[in-house]
């Protein structure tokens, strides 16, 4: 038995939108592609009757996104920086305001002439910031640190996939526990939700990203406590850090690092003119 690719997305669609899921027709074809597994070109031009197996798998993706359940978990990968990075309940879904970091450290080290940092990531999650920095400078070289065994396996298989593992580790350690060398570069998006405030996010996140990734304590910021006074140590001479923030915490992070020695160099805002990202460096 087939059925028609455009009466399953119909179909689909309507169920979607029942439950509430904006852009109810975009995520049911994706979904009906991901379940045929058709390329977007093949989805226009090549056959259109999709086999029994498809649509049952189709079916359970519509049953799970009409839960909340976020597409990029159904497929179980997520572009970033345009590399395409595995997910799973273990990692932190990556989102388009975290490449505003990624953006900053590569501005701040084209500014310094420095082609091949030494590169730290605290709570490293499915590696797309280090991974993406390591893709954008050929010579550099990281080491992604996180407290789960099992994010740190898969970033070190999205390094695989990305082709930068010759020049990447991953090691498992409470954020510096584990870490004896000085970096020029150490970036971090850390847990920076405070923990009442978990209860009100959007359930894509609330439900589907891991809390551990997410609770940044009763103010948001224990992490960056606990990033800050360990920076002088990790940092090189010149060396400088680089953290996502959340809205209204640049401030506060900001006076956090001061306490710790280092100097505030720039704030810098997402596409919505939100501070994202903080740059400080050593004193």
């Amino acid at each position: 038995m087939t059925f028609a690719f455009e009466d399953l997305v119909r179909k689909g669609t309507g169920v979607l939108a029942a439950s509430g899921i904006a852009n109810p027709r975009r995520d049911a074809n994706l979904l009906l592609r991901l379940a045929a597994d058709l390329s977007p070109e093949q989805a226009l031009t090549g056959p259109r009757a999709i086999d029994q197996n498809a649509a049952q798998t189709f079916e359970r993706y519509v049953t799970r996104r009409g839960r909340g359940e976020p597409v990029s978990r159904i497929r179980g990968r997520r572009e970033f920086w345009s590399l395409d990075f595995e997910i799973t309940p273990a990692t932190l879904d990556p989102r388009a305001d975290s490449e505003v970091l990624v953006a900053a450290v590569i501005q701040v080290l084209a500014g310094r002439g420095l082609t091949a940092p030494r590169i730290l990531d605290l709570g490293t999650g499915s590696g797309c910031l280090l991974i993406s920095l390591l893709a954008e400078f050929p010579q550099a070289v990281g080491v992604g640190v996180d407290v789960s065994p099992t994010a740190a396996a898969i970033a070190l298989r999205n390094a695989a996939t990305n082709g930068v593992d010759r020049r990447a580790d991953f090691v498992v350690s409470n954020w510096h526990a584990a870490i004896g060398a000085q970096f020029d570069v150490v970036i971090s998006n850390p847990p920076y939700i405070p923990t009442s405030a978990i209860q009100s996010l959007d359930p894509d996140v609330r439900v589907f990203d891991p809390h551990l990734a997410l609770d940044g304590g009763r103010d948001g910021l224990s992490c960056y406590r606990a990033i800050a006074g360990t920076l002088p140590n990790l940092l090189s001479e010149g060396g400088f850090t680089a953290v996502e923030i959340g809205m209204g915490q640049a401030d506060a992070v900001a006076a956090i690092f001061g306490g710790a020695g280092l100097t505030e160099t720039k704030i810098w805002p997402d596409l919505a003119g939100i501070p994202r990202c903080l740059t400080v460096e050593k004193g």
